[in-house]
């Protein structure tokens, strides 16, 4: 079998019967608390669109759109994705656990436990902080549970963006 890229319609339609044979099941949110690079928000707008997210909420000190990195970064997602912005995160996420959702934080912290080993909800929030000091202790206590991406090399974390997306597909396809 030769392989070719898909482009213009027969991508749009391959991603439709796709989208058609597998359904998002779950319902996605996020909460950005203090996300403070406009590159990190625009991936998560990307993303966000990408995985049919239901809400983002941006909070603290995460830049929000319009912002020409977000846009461009974000590939103007931001039109499209439903988001608001929270200033205090605590009041993010008692509006979000009063709609139904649980507070997943995506920490490596005391008690967190391996993404792949959560059993996840059908409607769920998950949330990220700040991309050098995480999630603030206050953030944590409103959280349900946390889970963590296990880190085999040096390096001590993920980006943000590539840690939310990472726990968020494995969600889709398992939930």
């Amino acid at each position: 079998m030769t392989l070719k890229p898909l482009l213009g319609t027969p991508l749009k339609r391959f991603l439709r019967d796709y989208k058609r044979i597998h359904p998002v099941s779950v319902e996605l949110a996020a909460v950005l608390q203090s996300v403070e690079y406009p590159a990190n928000v625009g991936s998560i707008f990307r993303l966000a669109d990408a995985a049919a997210l239901t809400e983002l909420v941006l909070t603290g000190i995460t830049p929000t759109p319009p912002n020409p990195t977000i846009e461009k970064v974000g590939r103007a997602k931001s039109l499209r994705v439903p988001w608001r912005y929270e200033r205090e995160p605590s009041v993010a996420l008692a509006q979000l656990k009063e709609q139904g959702y649980q507070l997943i934080a995506i920490e490596l912290a005391e008690g967190s436990v391996p993404y792949h080993t959560f059993t996840y909800p059908e409607k769920c929030c998950l949330v990220v902080g700040h991309e050098d000091h995480g999630l603030t202790k206050a953030t944590l206590a409103q959280c349900e549970a946390a889970v963590f991406l296990p880190m085999y090399g040096q390096g001590l974390s993920l980006n943000v963006h590539v840690a939310l997306s990472v726990v968020v597909y494995h969600i889709l396809h398992t939930v």
